[in-house]
């Protein structure tokens, strides 16, 4: 899926910067209006109902401008394009949206130095979950979209372009906003800076370097196992080497350490209450977990050799691999 070709990576290119202009648009104009009618003293009485409905709620007119911008837009495009690789590339990029959009409402209420280390740290995440993505894609835009994806539109054949609606959109609603709910919170409470902030920058940081090390060496490993191929050489069967001698997925497990250290931010503000986003996106990656694992047996060339590692290797969690191969898959 995806368009080919340098004429299709450009119209790609545009496509993905023009997608989400409505929403930013919309938010300048409603900050505009605020400017222009609270006055000197704040006074947000004067506001139209609209404005002043995204004034008082604004947790509430993130989720409707993901909702029309996101869910209703991008599956129109993943539609008319019939791939829907645009929100992967965009699960990277509402994060940081988001976080200047807690910081910038009229309502926010913060720590100034606190909201600078959660943005920075927030950008850093998202520039090298974007390296990944393109490095991954070969550098093109909207090369193909998530193989979860298409093994879902070919289940669901002619009843697909309702359930993408659910399965491929309103599902991220609920993830992105989800996970990203402790940088509401940073925006919303102004406390000063404590050890549990150190804390929570030192798991997020660890989460951003072991996730960047984990998918550099996979990619490594698929650009050398793809070499093999097209010289008809046996390729290698699995990864098991630097990180991936520790854990099966430590890339899923950085990704875990840096959504939990925010929940940390959070939780030292009161508002322990937010781990829920982290925990439905732990619960969702432990079901993708299954899927990429059920894919690794289906191909004979590594089936044998996966077997063994799912015997002797940690999940998630980097630990010592076991000596034996007998008993149960470790599952911590």
């Amino acid at each position: 899926m995806g368009s080919g070709g340098d004429g299709g990576n450009l119209k790609n290119a545009i496509v993905a910067f023009l997608a989400p202009l409505p929403s930013i648009l919309f938010y300048l104009s409603f900050l505009n209006s605020i400017n222009a009618s609270t006055g000197s003293e704040g006074d947000s009485l004067s506001l139209p109902p609209l404005w002043t409905w995204c004034y008082h709620h604004p947790l509430l007119l993130a989720n409707a401008l993901f909702f029309l911008n996101v869910n209703v837009l991008f599956w129109l495009i993943g539609h008319v394009q019939d791939s829907h690789w645009m929100i992967d590339l965009y699960w990277t990029v509402i994060p940081v949206m988001l976080v200047h959009y807690y910081a910038t409402h009229p309502l926010a209420h913060f720590n100034w130095w606190r909201s600078r280390i959660a943005m920075l740290m927030t950008w850093v995440w998202a520039l090298r979950l974007n390296h990944n993505y393109f490095r991954r894609e070969g550098w093109r835009w909207g090369a193909r979209e998530d193989w979860r994806f298409t093994d879902m539109r070919q289940q669901y054949g002619k009843h697909w372009w309702w359930v993408s609606f659910l399965a491929v959109y309103l599902s991220q609603q609920v993830f992105l906003i989800g996970v990203t709910l402790p940088l509401y919170v940073l925006h919303s409470v102004n406390e000063p800076l404590n050890i549990w902030d150190l804390i929570a920058i030192v798991v997020s940081v660890c989460g951003i370097i072991v996730a960047y090390h984990a998918d550099t060496q996979l990619h490594d490993f698929v650009t050398r196992n793809s070499k093999l191929k097209e010289l008809g050489k046996p390729m290698v069967p699995n990864l098991d080497k630097g990180l991936w001698n520790y854990s099966r997925h430590p890339n899923y497990f950085g990704e875990q350490l840096w959504w939990w250290g925010l929940v940390i931010f959070a939780w030292n503000l009161g508002h322990g209450w937010t781990f829920f986003g982290a925990l439905i996106n732990s619960m969702c990656l432990a079901y993708v977990t299954k899927l990429v694992e059920d894919r690794m047996l289906k191909q004979d060339y590594r089936a044998e050799a996966y077997r063994i590692y799912q015997k002797t290797t940690s999940v998630w969690i980097p630990w010592f691999r076991s000596s034996t191969i007998g008993g149960k898959d470790k599952s911590n």
